[in-house]
């Protein structure tokens, strides 16, 4: 494995990760108020236009990352427009 693609790993590891804390935050509290309905309709919409992207390619790095990203975004907008 080359240090480039090392790199992507750590990378795609790290913004999937970063989704984990609001998460767990909004599946616990139940609350979203402090949570952007805007942002995480472009970032849900971003990151099926980068899922895409690697379908298109064929970049399993890209699908994977943004597989889980798509969930995880998702699942946060989902709550926010449930709870408000």
């Amino acid at each position: 494995m080359s240090w480039i693609s090392v790199l992507g790993a750590a990378a795609a590891a790290s913004s999937t990760a970063s989704y984990l804390p609001q998460v767990i935050r909004t599946w616990r509290t139940r609350s979203t108020n402090d949570i952007s309905l805007g942002m995480f309709s472009v970032m849900v919409w971003a990151t099926t236009l980068w899922l895409i992207y690697g379908v298109a390619r064929g970049d399993v790095a890209i699908i994977l990352s943004n597989s889980i990203c798509l969930v995880l975004s998702g699942t946060i907008l989902y709550f926010k427009l449930r709870y408000g």
